[in-house]
């Protein structure tokens, strides 16, 4: 497995990855910032932060994570996404971590592989500036324990103005702005608290290790082809979607919610219940849509129906829909959403719909 963290200026991006190496057993990859042509590296954020600027939560941890960031040597030191991407693959079984995506072109390789994961942090831009502070002081007070020669850094923010226009710039750079990047994240962070063991918390309740993040259950495959089928519904009011599955996990028949083959698209006006805009459980005798499991029931047929087989729905199926057209058996449904019926009542719960030949029950 391979994550990759990337995210606003001071975000806690480092903190994230020195998690996932304390708790998880991740080790560090490090990346070479690209040169640009006059032959510098972009000033997208300061080199040091790469190891533990970001990764101080308030004044409180400062000491504790700079101490931290000085015993991670980079062990593991590319030059090129490429080389990167080569090494891990060799060995994609352990457990790697990256904050070293500097642009799209380096995500671009790393998403080649079906192991990579990239995580965006985030978090206020106070919360930010005062992480920030906290980064500053504690480098300063190194650096005056150290020689002169050895003390040199690059400028820092004096005012949240500046520190704003830093972090503008590091988002929203043409060259080096990282919002491509955060826009592409499989995994969203929003780090608001000052307190490492909270973090520490969410992040343990965000399971990033979970295999399934890497390649989903049957279960939640098969839903997601119910939410596929879902985007080709043509009813104007609700887009759904269904799957029937047999026991052996085939796929047995699709389908979605609309009017019936040989009458105009109710999104087109087909149906003149839906296009009047009536409440749900309102005239349903009118309605000409027929239901996404009702499809799928009926394009599978009698016979293609065995024992065992699993009906996936977007949103909770109609018990009534789900007795007909059933052979005598056993079939369990997973759904995804509740489904509102009526003004005024709850909408049903997630869950599964246990079917027997005589009774249905959720």
């Amino acid at each position: 497995m391979l994550l990759g963290v990337c995210g606003s200026k001071c975000a806690g991006k480092s903190t994230v990855a020195q998690y996932l190496v304390e708790h998880h057993g991740f080790q560090r990859l490090h990346l070479s910032v690209p040169r640009v042509s006059n032959g510098t590296a972009p000033a997208s954020e300061p080199a040091e932060e790469s190891v533990s600027s970001d990764s101080l939560q308030n004044d409180g941890f400062a000491n504790q994570l700079a101490v931290r960031g000085k015993a991670s040597p980079p062990a593991h030191s590319f030059t090129s996404a490429t080389d990167l991407l080569d090494f891990v693959t060799k060995y994609w079984r352990s457990r790697w971590v990256t904050t070293d995506i500097h642009d799209e072109a380096v995500l671009d390789v790393l998403s080649r592989r079906p192991f990579f994961i990239l995580v965006s942090v985030d978090a206020p831009i106070v919360i930010r500036w005062r992480r920030y502070q906290a980064r500053n002081s504690n480098s300063s007070h190194s650096s005056s324990s150290s020689s002169p020669a050895s003390s040199s850094s690059p400028p820092t923010a004096s005012s949240l103005e500046e520190f704003i226009a830093e972090s503008d710039d590091h988002l929203y750079s043409g060259a080096s702005g990282v919002l491509p990047l955060i826009s592409r994240a499989t995994v969203r962070l929003l780090n608001t608290s000052s307190s490492l063991a909270h973090l520490y918390a969410t992040l343990g309740k965000l399971d990033l290790t979970n295999p399934e993040r890497l390649r989903p259950s049957w279960d939640n495959y098969f839903m997601s082809l119910a939410s596929l089928a879902a985007q080709r519904s043509n009813c104007m009011k609700r887009a759904v979607g269904c799957v029937l599955v047999g026991r052996e996990r085939r796929v047995i028949s699709t389908g979605y919610n609309g009017t019936p083959r040989g009458i105009r698209n109710c999104g087109e006006g087909g149906c003149a219940r839906c296009n009047a805009g009536m409440g749900s459980g309102a005239a349903l005798a009118t309605c000409l849509c027929l239901h996404a499991e009702e499809n799928a029931l009926l394009e599978a047929g009698r016979e293609r129906i065995r024992d065992g087989s699993v009906l996936y729905c977007n949103t909770c199926p109609l018990p009534h829909l789900l007795h007909q057209d059933r052979p005598g058996g056993h079939q369990r449904g997973c759904l995804q959403s509740g489904l509102q019926h009526g003004r005024g009542r709850p909408p049903r719960s997630s869950g599964a719909l246990v079917l027997s030949s005589g009774s249905s029950r959720l």
